[in-house]
C-alpha cells in the first residue's frame, strides 16, 4: 500500500470574548434577528489584546497534539493557512514553531483566505506522501476582528477570530486517511472579495470588502461541483458520506450546497452560528467540535469543503 496521511488528533482554540449579535447592535446599524434572518450567526468570538493569530494557532496545535498523543519534537512539518498573519514575515508557522518548543522543523504559512486550510492539508497531505515528515500539523488560524470596517453593517456581523489545527501522521496501512484532494482558483471574481490595502500596493493592512449576493451564488456552485469532483477522485458517492465539514460562512449557503447535492442536512457539521465566518479556521473549529461531541467517529467518511476570496475553492475526502 502506498503512503497516506491520517488526520490523529484535532484542537481548536477560541478568544474568550464572544460577542453576541445583541451586544454587536449596540455599536452597529443592526439587529439580532436582522443577523440571524440573512446568515444564521448568533455570536463570535473576537481577540482581545495580547491575542494574535499565532497565539490562539499554537493554543489550538497543543490540543491537537495532546488528542494524538503525539510529542511536539516528533512533528516534522508545520502549515498554518490564514490571511492575518502576526506580522508580514516572519511566518506566522515559525512563531507556532518556537512557542511549541521545536527546534526544527519545515514550516510556513499559506494564504488561500477561507480555503486556505484545504490548501494547506493538501500541501501537507502531498509532502508527507513525498516522505518530507512523518508527522505534520495544519492549522487555521485567524483574527479577521483586525481587518474588519465596524461602519460596514453588511460584513463586520458576518466574521469571528479563532483557530482549528489537526495533527497528521504518515502511515502504509490501513483503509483510513485523507483518500482525495480538489483544489481551484478563479483570479477574475477578486474584487467581490477582498481588502483594500497591502504592502506593495497602499502601505496599509486595509479593511474587508464584500459583495455578498455574487459571492453567494458563486459559492453554491462551486462547492457542488467540487464535493462531486472529489468523491469521484476518492472513488465514493454522496450518499457513502457520514458527514460534511464544510466553510462556516452562513447558514444560507451550506443549506443551499446540500440541497443542490441531495445531501441530508442532518449530515452537515453546523457552527456558524456560535462562530461565524473564521476564514481559514473555519474548517478545522467545526471538525474538532464533531470530533469532540462525538459525532465523527473513526471509520466515518467526511468532507470537507471550502471557498473563499480569490475566488479559491477546494475539498478534501477524508476516512476518519
Amino acid at each position: 500500500m502506498s503512503r497516506r496521511a491520517l488526520i490523529v488528533g484535532t484542537g481548536a482554540a477560541l478568544p474568550p470574548r464572544r460577542v453576541t449579535n445583541t451586544e454587536l447592535a449596540e455599536r452597529v446599524d443592526t439587529t439580532h434577528e436582522w443577523i440571524v434572518e440573512r446568515t444564521g450567526i448568533e455570536a463570535r468570538h473576537v481577540a482581545g489584546d495580547g491575542e494574535t493569530t499565532a497565539t490562539l494557532a499554537t493554543e489550538a496545535a497543543k490540543k491537537a497534539l495532546a488528542a494524538a498523543g503525539i510529542e511536539a519534537k516528533e512533528i516534522g512539518l508545520i502549515v498554518l493557512a490564514t490571511s492575518t498573519p502576526d506580522q508580514t514575515f516572519p511566518a506566522s508557522a515559525t512563531r507556532v514553531q518556537t512557542a511549541l518548543g521545536i527546534d526544527d522543523c519545515i514550516a510556513f504559512d499559506v494564504q488561500a483566505v477561507c480555503t486556505g486550510f484545504l490548501y494547506a492539508l493538501s500541501i501537507a497531505d502531498n509532502m508527507i506522501k513525498g516522505g518530507m515528515a512523518d508527522h505534520a500539523l495544519v492549522i487555521g488560524s485567524e483574527t479577521f476582528s483586525r481587518i474588519l470596517d465596524w461602519e460596514d453593517r453588511a460584513t463586520c456581523v458576518l466574521f469571528g477570530d479563532g483557530a482549528g489545527a489537526v495533527v497528521l501522521k504518515a502511515t502504509e496501512t490501513g483503509d483510513k486517511g485523507i483518500l482525495a484532494t480538489r483544489l481551484h482558483a478563479d483570479g477574475r471574481h477578486g474584487d467581490l472579495l477582498y481588502v483594500d490595502g497591502g504592502v506593495s500596493t497602499t502601505g496599509t493592512v486595509g479593511k474587508l470588502r464584500m459583495k455578498g449576493k455574487e459571492v453567494f451564488r458563486h459559492a453554491v456552485t462551486n462547492l457542488a461541483a467540487v464535493l462531486d469532483e472529489t468523491l469521484e477522485a476518492a472513488g465514493h458517492v454522496s450518499s457513502e458520506i457520514d458527514w460534511v465539514v464544510p466553510h462556516q460562512a452562513n447558514k444560507r449557503i451550506l443549506d443551499a450546497t446540500a440541497k443542490k447535492l441531495g445531501l441530508d442536512p442532518a449530515k452537515v457539521i453546523v457552527t456558524v452560528d456560535q462562530h461565524a465566518n473564521t476564514s481559514a479556521a473555519s474548517v478545522p473549529l467545526a471538525l474538532d467540535v464533531a470530533v469532540r461531541d462525538g459525532r465523527i467517529k473513526p471509520g466515518d467518511l467526511i468532507v470537507l469543503e471550502a471557498m473563499g476570496g480569490g475566488f479559491t475553492w477546494g475539498a478534501a475526502v477524508v476516512r476518519y
